[in-house]
């Protein structure tokens, strides 16, 4: 799973997209902080790896991509765009390979613009990042080579809220990152940080109309902050392993950036600080029951701005969910099993 997997739809109702088998499931809330509906199957029959990025835009509307098998050793990309969690989901529409045929060649990520239009990223054969790119008026554009070298896998994808899209890469020297220079163009190669990054646990999140921030850890276990143009800022130790998950909040009239992560004690843990101050630190806090080792975290706001925490376990399909209380602080509600 890349992306954020727990989403607030145009109608104000959370949904939660998981990986079963071969398909991708969706479940949403029937009304206000529940009940939930039951898992419904997304695009149709096809078969598809287990891989799955999402990502929404300004619209509500959910674009899911993944890879799905096509002829013995190949496969192609596919993607569908879910405008309502109660409705059905478009069919799964291939949209090709970045190499034009071949494997896998990584997971991939997708953002969505202020025009609503979908930017699917993935690695390439090259050692690179490809992009396609959704038409203004339909369709897409060509398959476009962002270059890079020695780029590894969890590409992380943001909408700035100037609405042009942003991707970080994680390389063996650092990270890289791209930005489109205005709406509809190729986004181009900016700056290269040098920097002990781990990869697999980058989480990019728009933090300011100027600028978006990279979550990372680095190779000595801590888990950092950068904004480019700037030195990357060294948060706390990550209590997991993975990206962690998060959100910009309102807390007691501050705006505050939320960070999740499944911690070793098998928890979640949640730290938050003012938002693009990480001078001013953050400490984690455990909550909830012990979770599976392959349990993940994703973070909302609901329809009334207050803060969800969802865990999901694919080995289980649990899927636990929180909400803070309406008082003072971080205090949350009892987990509950959705």
């Amino acid at each position: 799973m890349n992306g954020d997997w727990l989403l607030r739809g145009r109608d104000g109702r959370l949904s939660v997209y998981q990986l079963s088998g071969d398909a991708v499931l969706c479940r949403a809330e029937r009304g206000p902080r529940g009940p939930w509906s039951a898992p419904r199957t997304v695009g149709g029959e096809q078969e598809l790896h287990p891989v799955l990025a999402v990502g929404q835009g300004t619209d509500g509307y959910a674009h899911l991509v993944s890879w799905r098998p096509t002829h013995k050793g190949e496969s192609g990309l596919v993607h569908s765009t879910h405008f309502r969690p109660h409705l059905a989901a478009l069919d799964w529409n291939p949209v090709g390979h970045p190499d034009r045929t071949g494997q896998r060649t990584g997971t991939p990520a997708v953002a969505v613009d202020a025009q609503g239009r979908a930017h699917v990223f993935v690695p390439n054969k090259g050692g690179g990042v490809s992009m396609l790119g959704q038409k203004e008026k339909g369709g897409w554009g060509p398959w476009r080579d962002l270059k890079g070298r020695e780029v590894r896998d969890g590409l992380a994808a943001v909408t700035g809220e100037s609405g042009r899209v942003e991707l970080y890469a994680a390389v063996p020297q650092g990270l890289l990152y791209w930005r489109q220079e205005e709406p509809g163009a190729q986004p181009v190669l900016q700056e290269a940080l040098q920097a002990p990054v781990r990869p697999g646990t980058l989480r990019a999140l728009a933090t300011s109309p100027e600028s978006t921030t990279v979550f990372y850890t680095d190779t000595s276990g801590d888990l950092c902050a950068w904004r480019p143009g700037g030195a990357p800022a060294t948060l706390l130790p990550a209590a997991g392993s993975g990206p962690v998950a998060a959100v910009r909040c309102d807390l007691d009239g501050h705006d505050c950036t939320l960070l999740a992560q499944r911690a070793a004690s098998g928890r979640v843990a949640f730290a938050a600080y003012p938002t693009e101050s990480e001078s001013a630190g953050a400490w984690w806090s455990e909550s909830g029951p012990q979770l599976p080792v392959d349990a993940r975290v994703s973070l909302a706001t609901d329809e009334d701005e207050r803060v969800v925490a969802a865990t999901l376990s694919p080995s289980t399909g649990q899927l636990l969910l929180t909400r803070r209380k309406d008082e003072p602080g971080l205090a949350l509600e009892a987990w509950q099993q959705v």
